[in-house]
């Protein structure tokens, strides 16, 4: 199961908060809900290839609307052959439009906004109609995948505009982007997503998201310690390959002998310990250890003298 469905299907077990079963549907509704004739009649038909929402839907529409009409079932015949659960109302789409704050118009397939500013007054509701938004088209990433993602699916930019609206009365003011398919309000931050998880009830999916989330996070930095490390490490080889080099073409072309006695204790060191670091060498040096930065600055003189011996 994806984490998802996982996700949905806490929140479709979440008990329902009476006064804000309005606002839940409604916001299913712009994106989960059509309006089709049957024997010349129109009617409101909920849809959803997930059971536990479709179950939450047909509460929620019994709560508000009374009996329910028709509930079928039907396999889709595409890609994974996925069940779709549909809802008939029994209400007219203009009774139904009227109690989800939304409109409708005589002929078209869908409610449509700008939802009723009433049904959201309180944060409560809006919270539920944020849950709605994410049970009808939402998405979020695995917590464990390469990054981090969790999007609300919108129908116009009008409808993404208005649930970042929402959002921002709780500071996750999310950003908006159109697809081919519509207008989605997305995050791509973890914080952000594990604020929008709590905000919706999905408590212990949030659990499991920071639980992953911290995991990789400390990977993450164990593997920028490491690699750091290791480009040093790196570095410190590579230096002393050519610190040795250079001790080994005045040693060919001019002895050893013949460089002052502080460069040649430095120099005899780096032969004898080509691995070790600067610090390291400035202690193996007796009877008086050196500090980094002078091995460093009589390193740098062998390196100059090196330099004139091969351009001369």
């Amino acid at each position: 199961m994806s984490f998802a469905r996982e996700v949905k299907e806490e929140l479709s077990r979440l008990p329902l908060t009476e006064t804000c079963l309005a606002a839940e549907l409604s916001a299913i509704a712009r994106l989960s809900a059509q309006i089709e004739t049957i024997d010349d009649v129109e009617s409101v038909i909920f849809y959803s290839e997930n059971a536990a929402i479709a179950r939450r839907m047909y509460v929620l529409v019994k709560e508000l609307f009374g009996p329910v009409g028709e509930v079928s079932v039907r396999k889709n015949m595409r890609l994974k052959k996925n069940n779709t659960y549909g809802i008939r109302l029994h209400v007219a789409p203009a009774a139904v439009a009227h109690i989800l704050g939304l409109r409708y118009e005589k002929g078209t397939r869908t409610l449509t906004g700008p939802l009723d500013d009433a049904l959201t007054t309180s944060e409560s509701c809006a919270r539920a109609y944020l849950r709605g938004a994410f049970l009808s088209r939402g998405s979020v990433n695995a917590p464990s995948s390469p990054s981090y993602h969790l999007e609300l699916m919108a129908k116009d930019e009008a409808h993404a505009l208005e649930i970042q609206k929402h959002l921002a009365r709780f500071d996750l003011e999310g950003k908006i982007l159109q697809r081919k398919r519509g207008w989605i309000v997305y995050y791509k931050e973890g914080e952000k997503i594990t604020a929008f998880l709590s905000l919706i009830g999905a408590h212990r999916a949030l659990f499991r998201f920071e639980d992953a989330r911290i995991v990789k996070d400390m990977r993450n930095t164990v593997n920028r310690l490491v690699n750091c490390e290791t480009a040093n490490l790196n570095k410190t080889v590579q230096a002393a390959l050519e610190q040795v080099r250079d001790i080994e073409l005045i040693e060919a072309r001019l002895g050893l002998t013949e460089l002052s006695p502080k460069l040649r204790e430095v120099a005899e060191a780096r032969l004898k310990y080509p691995e070790a670091t600067l610090n390291e060498l400035g202690a193996l040096i007796k009877p008086h250890p050196l500090s980094k930065s002078t091995v460093n600055h009589r390193l740098r003189k062998i390196r100059e003298l090196a330099e004139r011996l091969r351009q001369s």
